[in-house]
């Protein structure tokens, strides 16, 4: 076998051409699936990058937005609620409850309009959110209610350039009232992450000046696990479903879910994309074939000699099979050092990370080998059945 292949090799030096347009629809087709694939690939990390690992097993709650009927119950994000949640649904690790309000900082001569976050003790943390300067909140500024604030990176930066934040008493002016507030951490800057605040305060403050035993405008749910973020989203849909009676009632997701969702859509892409550029596969091997039935018919004479010195139809068979499967061999290979190339070259343009993705160069390459064997049978066949008094005959 190994003096086939490299008469096969002599053959195609000796038909450069010939050899040239039949490696090219090879070479296209493994090309076209290494790059889509890995493209596909790359934007998948791309977004998993974007949202980060902290915050994979946080399920958000928030009230729904369809038409309710009359006899559907209008949930409301109480204590009562929370302690329901923990007792009726699984997986979970704990509920934390936040509020939002609209705001104006002002430090100085220095304002600005910004969102304030009223969150329980432990929250950021949740999140693995980091500090830069200061401290988190603690239990009893949450039970107390205190006038304490953390400024994310920015938020600091604008108001406090010298980076001296901490321990400077801002003020926060909502709904016409203005309120003295200590700066006491500012987080570290953040590119990735779903929690990305202008400002934090305890949600015991918001409780105690702002909305007397307010109910939660959202329930940040934390299961026990990140894998179990999934099937917690249904649990909370069903759990909320049959204490309201309507479907809705709540919108229920998590950054899990969400990441999961879209790694299927880009891999179902990537998938119908490749098998699209598989077809150049087939249609080079159509091509392979004919060009194996050409050789078979020039090189008659040289079958007869090698049938009249005693060669086998086994031995001819086997020598253009290995001639046709090792036009694709040569031609996956290429392929795949183009498709590498070129993902190179597109992940470079588009500041990526590149993620070549080796199983599809396995399967492309394994693949094209296949279509070189299958598509070169026939022809195969044809020299192995030839008579070898009519192929010396032959011109």
């Amino acid at each position: 076998m190994w003096e086939d292949f490299i008469n096969a090799l002599k053959n195609f030096k000796s038909n450069k051409t010939r050899t040239f347009l039949s490696l090219l629809g090879v070479i296209i087709g493994v090309t076209s699936v290494i790059v889509i694939t890995s493209m596909g690939q790359s934007s998948t990390k791309k977004i998993e990058n974007t949202f980060g690992s902290s915050g994979l097993d946080v399920v958000s709650v928030s009230q729904g937005f369809m038409r309710r009927r009359r006899d559907s119950v209008t949930l409301s994000f109480d204590e009562t609620f929370r302690e329901n949640l923990f007792a009726n649904v699984k997986d979970i690790k704990k509920v934390w409850y936040k509020n939002s309000l609209n705001g104006t900082l002002t430090y100085g001569e220095t304002s600005s309009s910004v969102n304030i976050t009223a969150v329980e003790t432990g929250y950021l943390e949740m999140y693995n959110l980091i500090l830069e300067a200061g401290s988190f909140f603690n239990v009893t500024d949450n039970q107390e209610g205190t006038q304490k604030i953390i400024l994310n990176h920015d938020t600091a930066e604008s108001f406090f350039p010298d980076g001296d934040a901490v321990g400077k008493k801002i003020k926060v002016i909502s709904s016409n009232i203005t309120f003295s507030f200590e700066v006491i951490g500012v987080l570290a800057e953040q590119t990735t992450g779903m929690e990305n605040g202008s400002a934090f305060v305890p949600r015991g403050f918001y409780a105690k000046k702002i909305s007397p035993n307010p109910t939660a405008a959202n329930v940040m749910v934390q299961a026990t696990a990140a894998e179990k973020a999934t099937s917690l989203v249904t649990s909370i849909k069903e759990y909320c479903t049959s204490l309201t009676g309507t479907e809705y009632s709540v919108n229920v997701t998590s950054m899990q879910s969400m990441l999961e969702q879209m790694s299927k859509i880009t891999s179902t892409i990537s998938l119908l994309l490749s098998a699209i550029a598989a077809i150049s596969l087939l249609v080079g091997g159509i091509g392979i074939m004919n060009i194996m039935i050409v050789t078979v018919t020039e090189r008659k004479q040289e079958i007869g000699i090698r049938k009249a010195l005693g060669a086998s139809p086994k031995d001819i068979r086997q020598q253009f099979l290995v001639e046709s499967a090792s036009i694709t061999l040569l031609g996956g290979i290429m392929g795949i050092i183009l498709g590498i190339i070129i993902s190179l070259a597109v992940e470079y343009i588009q500041s990526q990370a590149l993620t070549i993705n080796t199983k599809a160069c396995i399967i492309s390459f394994v693949f094209s080998v296949f279509v070189g064997i299958f598509f070169g049978l026939n022809p195969a066949i044809r020299a192995a059945k030839l008579d070898p008094v009519i192929a010396l005959s032959g011109e």
